[in-house]
């Protein structure tokens, strides 16, 4: 945004030296491509003030542009859209100077993702989640913040208790070990396996006579969870030895997934050490009349004046719910981390309810740090055949689509046969970035507020709107680079076409792009800048010689070299490596 930075900047000194106005809102935009122009200025805003007519204003600015500096090489005028063409000196200029640099850290953020519940694997909807909230804690922190990545670990509750009746049933003392399965997957199993037996208990019921919301209530396997629940919060010595081996299980199995996304966390939460805070903070609730209670004993608030109904907090039992745990989680980590300027989690759009509640029961606690947290909301992520239900065993595992996603990618490149001369291990390694760029920049590409229809085979093609095809330009830029060894350099260079100039421009965009995508929580619009930067390039590519038979064109590789920096950046800001071959 360095150009529009300095264009904006004339315009503001015009307006304050012939015209005494300061702080005037208008817009400096690329001129669109049905237009002539590399620049617009949006005029509308300073007509009423200038009390001037589009021609007379659009001629002062040029002019005044024009007066002390080589910037303007031609102009046109399209109604209250003022297209400015810059002069290749002034473009060259800036291309020489241009540079990424990382901003100083200022202030401390929060931001929390994947938070799963330790009844199952992590899944394809989860790694939307851990992406998301990957990426937009590296935009956080190139933007200048100092950002701390963690998680709330969902380790308690019924859908716990229900893994765990399951597994006393029908697991035989076994284990991951003993039956050679990944340990999230184990626990996984008995989850579904609990819900298949509840679906045959609640069918009995029925047909002994009783209503389908009373068989569900009525289960035997149901009761049993719910006395397990019970027995958990009583501390219970057995419960708490069974629960805490299998989420031991569930634990090595997440870090592995993790291991395997190249995520990690500063810190991780649970639940069960923060629902006592929840609970203490709603009976103090209720204390100060915030709160209320119903005549079977449960804790409510009321948020029908913000539009939100009425939410229970604690259960007529005295236990505790979500939203409890979110609010004692919320509250210590605000005591853990009293510096924080903000706080962001980031969840599926199911819960869009869930956090409005909870934002507005921490306002009316009065805890002045509940302005400070935010919400990024997602859209669902689904498959061909339907969407995914944990509950039927319906998901694509984390685990399962990375490996699949290798295997394709290593049929991919072998077919190629360009990395033959690679070690095994080298192979090996190029699968994997391959692979994961493809997953990652196929769902961060999307809207965050869009769903998402993933297919494994769309993501790894080498061509379109793809990681690879993005890494593979990057892979090709380097090579380009060691063959015109020698002969980079940043001269002036005025002779530009207009693919080099196009290409110039865009490089120009990042910062806009950046903080675009920081001050939105999206980082599909550096997903999708990168890929409009890689086009553009490959078109200029194959346009023009840069190291042919002709002697090599300096500015060019120094032209290709700044492109190859600003996708390996692009691409880093979504969690995404680039080889250097493909």
């Amino acid at each position: 945004m360095v150009i529009q930075s300095f264009i904006r900047k004339k315009i503001d000194s015009f307006l304050k030296n012939n015209y005494s106005i300061n702080n005037v809102k208008y817009d400096v935009n690329v001129t669109k491509k049905e237009f002539e122009g590399d620049y617009t200025v949006v005029l509308f805003p300073l007509i009423p003030l200038l009390k001037r007519k589009p021609i007379e204003i659009s001629e002062e600015i040029i002019e005044f542009l024009k007066s002390d500096e080589n910037i303007v090489e031609k102009h046109n005028l399209i109604q209250g859209f003022l297209n400015i063409t810059l002069t290749n000196q002034f473009l060259s200029n800036f291309f020489i100077s241009s540079k990424n640099e990382t901003k100083p850290q200022k202030n401390l953020f929060l931001i929390e993702y994947s938070s799963p519940n330790t009844n199952k694997p992590l899944h394809l909807g989860h790694i939307r989640n851990i992406l998301l909230g990957d990426s937009i804690s590296r935009i956080f922190k190139y933007s200048g913040n100092e950002v701390h990545q963690t998680q709330i670990i969902n380790d308690r509750g019924i859908h716990i208790c229900k893994s765990m009746v399951a597994w006393l049933r029908y697991g035989n003392n076994s284990s991951p070990e003993i039956d050679s399965i990944k340990g999230d997957h184990y626990v996984g199993k008995y989850y579904v396996k609990y819900n298949q037996q509840f679906e045959i208990e609640v069918k009995e019921l029925i047909k002994k006579g009783l209503s389908e919301d009373e068989a569900k209530k009525s289960t035997p396997i149901f009761i049993e969870a719910q006395e397990m629940l019970l027995k958990w919060e009583s501390s219970d010595k057995e419960v708490l030895n069974l629960w805490n081996k299998l989420n031991s299980w569930v634990y090595e199995g997440f870090n592995e997934t993790y291991k395997s996304l190249s995520v990690d966390f500063d810190s991780l939460y649970y639940e069960s050490q923060t629902y006592l805070t929840g609970k203490k903070i709603v009976e103090q609730g209720l204390e100060k009349n915030i709160f209320y209670k119903k005549k079977d004993g449960s804790i409510w608030v009321d948020l029908s004046e913000q539009g939100l109904d009425q939410k229970i907090l604690l259960r007529s039992d005295g236990t505790s719910v979500y939203i409890t745990q979110d609010i004692g989680t919320a509250f210590i980590r605000y005591k853990d981390h009293p510096e924080m300027l903000g706080m962001i989690y980031t969840t599926g759009n199911e819960q869009d309810y869930h956090f409005n509640v909870l934002f507005e029961i921490l306002k009316k606690l009065k805890y002045p740090w509940a302005k400070k947290l935010k919400h990024l909301s997602y859209g669902m992520v689904d498959l061909p055949s339907g969407k995914m239900k944990s509950r039927e065993g319906t998901v694509v595992d984390a685990d399962d689509l990375i490996n699949q996603m290798i295997s394709k990618s290593k049929e991919i490149s072998e077919s190629l046969g360009k990395i033959n001369d690679l070690s095994d291990e080298e192979r090996t390694k190029l699968y994997r970035t391959i692979a994961l760029g493809a997953l990652k920049y196929h769902i961060l590409k999307v809207d965050p507020k869009k769903r998402i229809l993933f297919d494994p085979s769309e993501s790894i093609d080498f061509n379109g709107n793809t990681g690879p095809f993005i890494q593979y330009t990057y892979a090709r830029i380097q090579s380009l680079l060691s063959k015109g060894y020698g002969n980079l350099k940043n001269d002036l260079y005025t002779d530009f076409n207009l693919k080099e100039r196009e290409i110039i421009i865009t490089l120009d965009q990042f910062d806009s792009i950046l903080i675009n995508a920081y001050n939105t929580l999206n980082p599909s619009l550096i997903a999708n800048y990168a890929y409009n930067l890689v086009k553009q390039f490959n078109s200029f590519y194959q346009s023009y010689s840069i190291v042919g038979k002709q002697p090599v064109n300096s500015f060019r590789l120094a032209l290709s070299k700044k492109v190859g920096d600003q996708i390996k950046l692009s691409m880093s800001l979504l969690g995404i490596d680039c080889p250097e071959r493909m």
